[in-house]
């Protein structure tokens, strides 16, 4: 019921692939299965809490509703729901995934009139100026620190907000570096690989604010069904997502097509 969090204490989100009362609800060969992040979307059948479901327009293209429940929407709600961006705001995009092109699109359906999107794959500049990207940085094509090229974007000043979406530790600083002192505020978005990560607190001390998200801050039951009324309008253009499609039983071929420079979204066709 906060409208400070979309995060709830009495039913928190499971990392321990059990549900919430401890148990799993799956069983294969008389062996415990375990549910992925309270979900198991790759079963056929699923037992899932109540609070978990969101009933959309049966109108809906089902390959735009997978791409809706995480990745793009995350990024949409971390500029949508954490920062709370004012009008003429600027804004850097760190990775230009699916969660870095929602939070292109969020930031510029808040009124950012200067949103730069940072990315060492230059096929990703098409896909950010399709979302609303105003400036693209490579950072392969400079010896600069990326808040450095950021700030020459910005008459020196930096953005007003960093959206930080790939966990990449040493990016991070680089987010955090990239913003106003005093007023800047950073959004972690993209998880690391590790836990800890070295984090510069003189720049924080000079007044800037390092916030985390998880799904962009976004509430399923109402923040959801707000999203896909705007897909559903073409306010967002959700066919730019996907770059590739594939049948289940190519499924194994999925990691070899993340790594392709014009790869973004894959849809399995079940």
């Amino acid at each position: 019921m906060s409208e400070k969090t979309n995060l709830c204490l009495k039913y928190p989100t499971s990392y321990n692939g059990l549900m919430l009362d401890g148990s799993s609800r799956m069983t294969i060969g008389g062996q415990t299965a375990y549910h992925a992040l309270s979900c198991s979307t790759w079963c056929q059948y699923m037992v899932i809490n109540l609070n978990f479901l969101l009933k959309i327009d049966p109108k809906t293209p089902l390959p735009n509703a997978t791409f809706l429940s995480c990745g793009f929407s995350t990024g949409y709600g971390a500029a949508w729901k954490e920062p709370m961006l004012q009008n003429a705001s600027s804004v850097a995009v760190f990775g230009l995934g699916p969660v870095g092109l929602g939070a292109i699109k969020g930031a510029k359906s808040q009124g950012a009139i200067k949103v730069i999107g940072i990315d060492k794959n230059p096929m990703k500049e098409a896909k950010g100026r399709a979302f609303g990207m105003t400036d693209f940085i490579n950072p392969e094509q400079s010896d600069k620190p990326i808040a450095e090229l950021v700030k020459d974007l910005t008459g020196g000043m930096g953005v007003d907000y960093s959206l930080e979406c790939t966990g990449v530790p040493p990016l991070i600083n680089q987010a955090i570096q990239s913003t106003k002192p005093g007023t800047g505020k950073i959004i972690q978005i993209g998880a690391a690989e590790e836990a800890n990560v070295n984090i510069n607190i003189l720049e924080l001390l000079f007044g800037r604010t390092l916030k985390g998200s998880i799904f962009g801050g976004l509430k399923p039951k109402t923040d959801l069904p707000i999203i896909f009324e705007k897909c559903k309008n073409r306010e967002i253009q959700l066919d730019e997502l996907k770059s590739h499609e594939i049948k289940l039983e190519d499924a194994n071929k999925v990691s070899e097509l993340l790594k392709q420079p014009d790869c973004v979204k894959i849809l399995i066709n079940i």
